[in-house]
């Protein structure tokens, strides 16, 4: 088993705290709506959203996925940290154990943002996963924060 580290940073004109609410806290309802054809539906098969919960995220049309279930490994609302694995799902390909994600937002001069996103991808066996091999699905996360950025703008009194 191998673990591949990939780090991004996006800044966005929303404040932190805000961000993280739309995003992460409000993410599962505010996120399907906002942007169906990416998440269709979001469970919960264990918990309510807390550190140990379990959630089935169905993906809307257009994606090459099925489903995915992630695990919450840590939710802080005062640090604006979530960090989350995804443990089961077609995203895994039958050659990832898992995918560890944590996002953290930080104040940027001006009020917004930057999110700052790191992912671990923990391999099967002696299969390697490469930078090129993950620009397809960071793409389509920047494309979600991006639709979550300009809906809070548009919308500047919801979250």
């Amino acid at each position: 088993m191998g673990v591949f580290t990939y780090e991004s940073e996006v800044i966005t004109a929303i404040p932190p705290a805000k961000m993280f609410k739309a995003c992460i806290v409000d993410g599962d309802t505010l996120i399907p709506k906002i942007v169906p054809q990416a998440f269709k539906t979001v469970e919960y098969i264990e918990g309510n959203g807390e550190p140990g919960s379990i959630k089935k995220v169905t993906f809307g049309e257009g994606s090459q996925f099925n489903y995915m279930k992630e695990k919450v490994e840590a939710l802080d609302k005062d640090k604006l940290v979530y960090r989350y694995s995804v443990i089961e799902g077609d995203a895994l390909m039958n050659k990832l154990e898992k995918i560890t994600y944590e996002t953290k937002l930080e104040a940027s001069p001006g009020g917004g943002s930057i999110c700052k996103t790191s992912s671990k991808y923990y391999t099967i066996g002696d299969f390697e996963i490469t930078e090129e091999g993950i620009k397809a699905g960071k793409e389509k996360a920047l494309q979600i924060f991006k639709a979550v950025e300009a809906y809070l703008l548009a919308n500047p009194d919801q979250c």
